[in-house]
């Protein structure tokens, strides 16, 4: 009679034992998952994804909310020349590891720099990008062509041209560069 309840113990021991490895297994899930989510952490555990969007110019890049994101033609040879002002206007994309490539972006052509203050913002051939604190939805690009903090800045096309010099290119003529302002920045 003793080895029954023996037996009886363990079978009620076990599915015990198991819900317990299972609670502690959802528990460090758990943990896992806010700790990806800290609340008023504006940079990702992960990389940033960098994807495209649609907008009135044409296809640009974007990032993972789907906001046109820009080069500043001051920025020279991928050193971020946007801080203080310039960046709360036009805040630097940035990441936490490699940026990560979706929606038709080249991940060779995806990179990062270091800042001034330290962070790690993602470039796109050499190009370090922003955001624009006046596209607050999908697809706008109300940044684009214009002219703050000391140089212009343009959206991006997948092959990591700004967008005003591809659509020159489209149509075929070195006139429509300059017409468009579009020539002799080397970008």
């Amino acid at each position: 009679m003793r080895s029954n309840a023996r037996a009886e113990a363990a079978q009620i021991e076990r599915p015990a034992r198991w819900a317990i490895i299972l609670g502690l297994a959802g528990l460090a899930t758990l943990i896992l998952v806010l700790a990806d989510a800290r609340p008023g952490s504006a940079l990702p555990l992960k990389g940033t994804r960098i994807t495209t969007t649609r907008t009135k110019l044409g296809t640009v890049l974007a990032d993972a909310r789907g906001r046109t994101l820009y080069l500043f033609e001051k920025d020279k040879r991928g050193l971020s020349l946007c801080t203080g002002s310039c960046a709360s206007y036009w805040p630097p994309v940035l990441t936490k590891g490699a940026p990560l490539a979706s929606g038709g972006v080249k991940t060779p052509l995806l990179g990062t720099v270091k800042r001034s203050d330290g962070g790690l913002q993602v470039t796109y051939a050499g190009h370090p990008l922003y955001t624009f604190k006046l596209d607050t939805s999908r697809g706008q690009a109300k940044g684009e062509g214009t002219n703050f903090f000391g140089g212009e800045w343009y959206a991006l096309a997948t092959s990591g041209s700004r967008l005003e010099q591809q659509a020159a290119a489209a149509a075929g003529s070195p006139s429509s560069a300059a017409n468009t302002g579009g020539g002799g920045y080397g970008y």
